[in-house]
C-alpha cells in the first residue's frame, strides 16, 4: 500500500494540494487556519455597496496573545452569530474572508503563502510576517460600535 508520509502534525504533507476542501478531514480542515485572527475581528459593511472593512475591534472571545478563540469549541454559547466556516459556506462568506486566508486562497485555486504554518512548519511565521492581529486589537466591549470606523485596518485586496 502506497501511503503519504506523515509530518509532525500527524497530517500528510501538502495534503491541501491533493484534496478538495470538501474532501478534507476535520483535522486537515482545522489545520488550514493560519492563526492570523482576522476572522475574529469585527467588520463594517457598507449597506449600499456591500464593501466590507476589517477593524481591529476583536470579538469578546479573542485572545490577543495567541490569535485564537479563547472558547473555540463552545463559542456559540457566547457568540451565537459566530460563523461556522465549511466548504459549503465559503462562497457565501467569501466577501469578508481576509485576502490572505487559506480557505479563501484554496477555494480560489491559489497557493498558500510561504509564511503559512503548513508551509513553514512554524506557527510563529504568520506573526513574524506581520499578517496576524497579535497585539494589534482592542476588545469590542471597550469600543462603542459607533466608533468602530476609527479602528479600520488595511487589508491587501
Amino acid at each position: 500500500m502506497n501511503r503519504d508520509p506523515i509530518d509532525r502534525t500527524g497530517l500528510a504533507p501538502r495534503y491541501w494540494e491533493r484534496k478538495r476542501l470538501d474532501e478534507m478531514t476535520r483535522a486537515e480542515w482545522e489545520a488550514l487556519c493560519d492563526g492570523c485572527g482576522k476572522c475574529c475581528m469585527n467588520k463594517l459593511e457598507d449597506a449600499d455597496t456591500g464593501e466590507v472593512w476589517l477593524t481591529r475591534v476583536a470579538c469578546r472571545l479573542f485572545d490577543d496573545s495567541t490569535c485564537r478563540c479563547g472558547q473555540y469549541e463552545i463559542r456559540h454559547q457566547f457568540v451565537p452569530e459566530c460563523i461556522v466556516l465549511t466548504p459549503a459556506t465559503i462562497p457565501e462568506n467569501l466577501y469578508w474572508l481576509p485576502a490572505t486566508c487559506a480557505y479563501r486562497l484554496l477555494h480560489e485555486g491559489r497557493s498558500l503563502y510561504d509564511w503559512h504554518p503548513l508551509i513553514s512548519g512554524d506557527p510563529e511565521t504568520v506573526h513574524r510576517a506581520g499578517v496576524s492581529m497579535r497585539h494589534r486589537t482592542v476588545p469590542e466591549f471597550e469600543i462603542d460600535e459607533d466608533d468602530w470606523e476609527d479602528h479600520l485596518i488595511e487589508e491587501p485586496r
